[in-house]
């Protein structure tokens, strides 16, 4: 019995850690995730870290697909007046030469518009990320609980 609850406890503790990172160009994408959503939601969010390890910038332009919803974008969220606001990105999210940019909850982020299906914890979301200089990426973001905190950075500075 107590060896069962440690094999649970450390499957808890290693879900965010088990994302895998990308390289894609000069670009590093860091632990890739998304929260689990209700029933009948419309909308769910993916984030991720990404680091520019280059001398140029480059830009995230696009979630050109993910596997559970009808479109991706890239959004930003942002409170005013204590009136939070989300909108599009259509120019694009610049990652400057040697930065690093979180997508987190209350942030930058990609969102999923008309999900074909709930977000579910432990079953991954399959998406395709473009960037301008660097290409496009094929991607994998794990889904964590619905509210779950962003997973421990490996650390560096964050934009």
């Amino acid at each position: 019995m107590r060896a069962t609850t440690t094999l649970i406890a450390l499957a808890l503790l290693t879900s965010a850690a088990a994302a895998a990172d990308y390289d894609v160009g000069a670009l590093r994408i860091e632990q890739p995730w998304a929260r689990a959503t209700p029933k009948g939601a419309q909308v769910g969010g993916a984030y991720m870290t990404v680091r520019n390890r280059g001398t140029v910038p480059d830009k995230l332009l696009a979630c050109v697909s993910v596997d559970v919803s009808a479109r991706c974008e890239i959004h930003t969220m942002a409170e005013k007046d204590g009136v939070a606001t989300m909108r599009p990105l259509p120019e694009g999210l610049e990652i400057k030469p040697g930065e690093t940019v979180e997508l987190k909850p209350g942030s930058f982020h990609v969102m999923f518009v008309n999900l074909k299906t709930p977000l579910e914890r432990g079953k991954p979301v399959k998406g395709v990320l473009r960037f301008e200089k660097a290409g496009t990426v094929n991607i994998e973001f794990q889904v964590e609980p619905i509210g779950a905190p962003a997973p421990a950075a490996h650390g560096g500075g964050n934009h």
